[in-house]
């Protein structure tokens, strides 16, 4: 004697096959939207400043609200006394002086391994790596 026929019409069963084909479904979607992010880079401005770091003096709403939605940093060490040294250092992740960005002749004044001035073309900056990965920076 043949074993009877059996069939899934139970609910219950009905119901994984439904929720599997959903999960399958959800499966192929398009990846989530990669976050936005803004940075900030200021010349003689202390944390202080800011009314998102306590100042009650300076008004800055707009920052303020960026930050309150954001991540805020707390703890940035510069490169180097100056500033483009450290926005080279900062832009790159390397040493100032690797790029040629450097302020070593006593007067603070630069003298550009570059030529005319700012970024050797070979520097690979972190703005250049999000580009490869779908950003558009500027």
């Amino acid at each position: 004697m043949a074993p009877p026929h059996r069939t899934c019409s139970s609910p219950a069963t009905l119901l994984c096959i439904v929720l599997l084909g959903l999960q399958y479904v959800d499966a192929l979607r398009s990846p989530p939207p990669r976050p936005n992010f803004l940075i900030i880079m200021a010349d003689d401005l202390g944390i202080g400043d800011l009314g998102c770091y306590g100042n009650t003096s300076i008004r800055t709403p707009n920052i303020d609200r960026l930050a309150e939605d954001g991540v805020r940093l707390t703890q940035y060490l510069a490169a180097e006394s100056v500033c483009t040294p450290s926005r080279a250092a900062f832009l790159t992740g390397r040493y100032p002086i690797r790029s040629g960005m450097t302020s070593g002749n006593g007067h603070r004044v630069l003298q550009w391994a570059a030529g005319a001035g700012g970024l050797p073309p070979k520097e690979i900056t972190f703005a250049r790596i999000l580009q490869g990965q779908g950003y558009v920076t500027g």
